[in-house]
């Protein structure tokens, strides 16, 4: 691949690294401040599926 898809291709584990951390904060503030404990467990998962799947773009 290149071009422009080339460099959105080359920049998506990234972005997905970044989401996957925002959400896992996110997540871990809404358990800690006892806000919405099932948003906050969601968001932990869905930080790891982002992460699995970071994992798998790389092999």
């Amino acid at each position: 691949m290149s071009g422009f898809y080339g460099s959105i291709a080359a920049a998506a584990p990234g972005i997905a690294m970044l989401a996957a951390f925002a959400c896992a904060i996110g997540g871990g503030v809404l358990i800690a401040k006892r806000r919405d404990r099932r948003k906050g467990v969601l968001m932990i998962v869905m930080a790891l599926v982002l992460v699995a799947n970071v994992a798998i773009w790389t092999l």
